[in-house]
């Protein structure tokens, strides 16, 4: 791997004299990643940079922190959506009478359920989406708690383990360089103590 990279002066002059190889891809694409400070000379010095990748919808997903996170948020709301289907219930109930008994009933009193029914819709609808948004706004609250422990986790491994660059979104990751179950169990362990 070492003899792929060029330092950046061969880079640079392999860019003026117009010749392409695999050494200027190799280099091009570790440049951008690490900016064109001296990135030649460094990947000469050091050895190819240590790169990890770790996967932010299993951590939101799998984490102690995270179920634990939702576990809160379903006590917290479970009384309300309780609540929602009652009156959901009660809005059919309402509404299966009135197509069953409409045709029989006096138009004042056809009226009245009808008047009866639409304030019902109107508040169950109103309710549902203070509850949809309610849920939302502390699902984004404990989720971004539940990253922010996981990025600080991810630097103390990244620091320990001298990596040189983690990324969380990338379209394609090797197993090989995919750190995720490693920062599950730092995670697990830092939620235990």
């Amino acid at each position: 791997m070492r003899d792929s990279f060029l330092p950046f002066s061969d880079v640079r002059k392999t860019l003026r004299t117009g010749k392409l190889s695999k050494h200027l891809g190799s280099a091009l694409v570790l440049s951008m990643i690490l900016g064109f400070s001296g990135v030649g000379a460094y990947a000469q010095d050091t050895g190819a940079a240590r790169i990890a990748a770790v996967n932010s919808d299993r951590i939101l997903r799998e984490s102690a922190a995270a179920k634990a996170a939702q576990s809160k948020l379903e006590q917290e709301f479970s009384k309300r959506d309780k609540a929602l289907q009652e009156m959901a219930q009660r809005l059919k109930t309402m509404s299966d009478g009135m197509d069953k008994n409409g045709p029989s009933m006096s138009p004042s009193d056809r009226a009245a359920r009808q008047r009866d029914l639409s304030q019902l819709d109107a508040d169950f609808q109103r309710k549902q989406r203070e509850f949809r948004e309610d849920l939302n706004q502390r699902r984004n609250e404990e989720l971004a708690a539940v990253l922010e422990r996981a990025n600080k986790v991810i630097k103390q491994i990244a620091e320990q383990q001298h990596y040189d660059l983690i990324v969380q979104e990338a379209v394609y990751v090797s197993p090989r360089i995919d750190i995720t179950d490693q920062v599950l169990k730092a995670l697990a362990a830092s939620s235990a103590n």
